[in-house]
């Protein structure tokens, strides 16, 4: 079997910056592929993140740093495209093309469609690509322990997020490294919680998310989820220790990751996202901070051939004795399916 079954990963996800015009029909091109999950912050101002799918619509935003409930803005996000995606003037609130502002935007690639699925309690629409291990996951919630809903992957997911769509809630975030008893909130700097009231304390299967009654994961209310499934080579969902130290853990992955997003989960501390797209080099990298509006700032981190070193000694990343979780994506695999190494940037 060869080691990997993606030997291009920006065929189903990759990272596009680009500046704002300010102007109506602003075509984003660049992505290599029509994006079905769409992921927006600035980079050079202070300002909310604009997630858009393709199941709720282009006139539907939500934002990671905020419990808000999604609303309909029609002069921002106008479509998906066979290349990327097209904005609006963006006049109401400069969040996605503002002009001269600078933007970071993270794109995956569903099914380019959707489809019923009624494995679950709860009948769900889902836009699921089972070769890079992604799904959009519509459904609507019940507020009661040990329903289940249907994410279409065919395979166990090892990260989940979801949201309330109409109701002002928190994020919630399943990852394997944490297990099903315990959550996390992407919108706030929380460690993690332990509590049933999220997966009713069972693990996902490879057809099923089986919920309890926590307003992140299924309140009385349309929900939106995103799962993902590792694929080796293209993405990796796990954790690390910190070391405290400048030379940094470094933390296997086996491919030359693209995309990296992490979280302290022994304590407080903001959620991170950095990529392979912004200015930077290792060991001086930018991020942003999914939970923040804030502007991008700088840390010490390296992207590696076949993982990533956080090279600084700060509680965000790498605090000593500290426990962390990261999902990742990949610019190319460590080894091709035809036995080709790649190499670190």
């Amino acid at each position: 079997m060869s080691y990997t079954t993606i030997d291009k990963p920006s065929d189903y996800f990759n990272t596009k910056l680009y500046t704002g015009n300010g102007a109506d029909d602003h075509a984003i091109t660049g992505v290599n592929f029509q994006p079905d999950f769409v992921w927006i912050k600035t980079r050079s101002e202070a300002n909310n993140h604009n997630l858009y799918d393709v199941i709720r619509g282009v006139n539907k935003p939500l934002k990671s740093n905020s419990t808000a409930s999604e609303f309909t803005r029609t002069d921002a996000f106008k479509s998906f495209d066979s290349d990327g995606f097209t904005l609006d003037d963006d006049a109401t609130s400069d969040e996605v093309n503002k002009n001269t502002v600078t933007y970071a935007s993270w794109n995956w690639l569903g099914a380019n469609g959707t489809a019923s699925n009624s494995d679950g309690s709860i009948t769900s629409t889902v836009s699921a690509n089972t070769t890079a291990g992604f799904s959009i996951v519509s459904y609507t919630g019940t507020a009661s322990t040990g329903a289940t809903v249907g994410h279409g992957l065919g395979v166990k997911p090892d990260m989940i997020i979801t949201k309330a769509r109409a109701i002002a809630d928190n994020w919630g975030v399943y990852h394997k490294s944490l297990g099903a008893t315990k959550g996390l909130y992407l919108n706030t700097t929380n460690a993690q919680i332990t509590s049933s009231a999220y997966y009713n304390n069972t693990e996902p299967t490879s057809t099923l998310v089986t919920l309890g009654d926590n307003e992140a994961t299924n309140d009385n209310d349309t929900m939106i989820m995103y799962a993902f499934a590792e694929k080796k080579g293209y993405s990796k969902f796990g954790s690390y220790t910190g070391n405290g130290n400048a030379n940094g853990t470094f933390v296997y992955t086996g491919m030359k990751p693209a995309f990296v997003m992490i979280k302290r989960t022994s304590g407080t501390q903001s959620w991170t996202i950095l990529d392979n797209k912004r200015l930077g080099y290792n060991d001086a990298n930018e991020r942003l901070y999914p939970d923040e509006a804030y502007v991008e700032d700088s840390a010490s981190f390296d992207f590696l051939s076949n993982g990533f070193k956080p090279r600084i000694t700060g509680n965000n990343l790498n605090g000593s004795g500290e426990t962390y979780i990261y999902m990742a994506f990949a610019e190319n695999p460590f080894v091709t399916s035809t036995s080709i190494p790649c190499t670190a940037r």
